[in-house]
């Protein structure tokens, strides 16, 4: 059978290809530290299963929902994040809309394909999460990459994103908290990002904002619109319930945006998937989220102990490397080239994959590719192991980067 051209180009996940090696490592009997999850090793909070298990009592939550999901939980997802970035009493009219969709990645693609047309460029800043430059390309995009750097702790400046604008410019992605870096952008950078929307005010910024709740050392995150709302009109903001809620498997997604582009990917979605679970919709239409804030107590004292174990086991090893302070999500990127191992490979070559299947072989622990983030010879780590044994993992991996010195 002949397959179509556009999936013969589509990559495979190399966060999914990892997982699979990963599991068939384990399945012959290796014991292997598995730091490629893109997941949180909690389960959803007591109240919110309870809700979950209360609508399983009702017809209607094994029935279709509404196309663009059940207005009532459109609203509460629309005024939740509006009280969240306290904008919630806005004089200024936006037409702001929402939709629901399976999952944000679901909601991307409706994004982009709502948004572009083929030969449009988008702009992305690196690292990235994988998926980005496939989304962008599915709907006949061209992704545009802006480099960053581990000395900038993968802060891009808006002096390299300027020089990527052209004419076919449609649209930037911005990812804060950002995976695969574990970082936030600054409250300076978003007020950059202000004076820079509204210089390019034909652009649209895709905040991406996933793990935006998610954030375990102050400052907490903030966005460029909390201080120009005007800019909404420029904004796209997904979200969704798999990290807020350490519910991935669930698939809840949402979006805010323009009424018109919301109406948009309504259309897609008619054609696609119809209408997102009804059944996890209606128990989120009933759950407080004012209960999430306590739910992620243990959460963020988990991944602050991690970054603890990270700061220190590097530091007693006087491993030469590029170190940055992880303080959102839950992963960590690890840059090679600055480490003296790193001489025995290639420096015109992303050696991401074979460095990280060496690491592999050697200690058993897995990590995922940098390369396929953006950011060559470099490796993803998240910190979602017991604190016992992501300690365990941290110093056999140093120990064998020290190995190699």
């Amino acid at each position: 059978m002949n397959l179509s051209s556009r999936v013969k180009e589509a990559q495979t996940s190399v966060t999914l290809k990892m997982n699979e090696r990963v599991q068939a490592l384990v399945q012959s009997g290796r014991h292997i530290y598995n730091m490629t999850n893109g997941q949180l090793p909690f389960k959803p909070s007591g109240d919110f299963i309870e809700s979950i298990t209360k609508q399983t009592n009702f017809l209607k939550s094994y029935q279709y929902s509404p196309i663009s999901g059940f207005q009532k939980l459109r609203d509460k997802f629309l005024n939740h994040h509006l009280e969240k970035r306290n904008m919630s009493d806005l004089d200024i009219d936006l037409e702001l809309d929402c939709i629901v969709s399976n999952g944000s990645k679901h909601s991307l693609y409706n994004v982009f394909g709502a948004l572009i047309n083929p030969g449009d460029e988008v702009i992305i800043l690196t690292p990235y999460w994988v998926s980005y430059p496939e989304i962008i390309k599915f709907w006949g995009g061209i992704p545009v990459v802006v480099q960053s750097h581990a000395f900038d702790a993968y802060t891009p400046s808006f002096i390299e994103i300027e020089k990527k604008i052209s004419a076919k410019t449609k649209a930037i992605i911005i990812n804060s908290p950002n995976n695969p870096a574990g970082i936030h952008y600054s409250e300076a950078w978003m007020r950059e990002c202000c004076e820079f929307m509204k210089k390019n005010n034909n652009l649209v910024v895709v905040s991406d904002e996933i793990y935006s709740d998610i954030s375990y050392f102050d400052p907490k995150p903030t966005y460029f619109y909390q201080y120009e709302p005007e800019l909404l009109k420029q904004t796209i903001i997904v979200h969704g319930i798999s990290k807020s809620f350490a519910s991935t498997g669930l698939r809840i997604g949402y979006t805010i945006a323009d009424q018109k582009l919301i109406q948009a990917m309504g259309r897609i979605q008619s054609q696609t998937t119809s209408g997102p679970n009804s059944l996890v919709q209606r128990a989120l239409i009933e759950y407080d989220f004012g209960n999430l804030a306590e739910f992620f107590d243990p959460v963020k004292a988990h991944l602050r102990e991690c970054a603890q174990i990270l700061r220190e086991t590097f530091r007693d090893a006087n491993l030469p490397h590029c170190f940055y302070q992880t303080h959102s999500a839950f992963y960590y990127l690890l840059d090679f080239t600055r480490m003296p191992f790193f001489a025995s490979y290639s420096e015109d070559l992303d050696n991401s994959e074979q460095i990280v299947n060496d690491i592999l072989e050697e200690t058993g622990v897995a990590l995922v590719p940098g390369g396929a983030f953006g950011y060559p010879n470099s490796a993803r780590m998240s910190m979602t192991l017991e604190l016992s044994v992501f300690r365990e993992a941290i110093e056999k991996l140093v120990n064998h980067l020290a190995r190699k010195i």
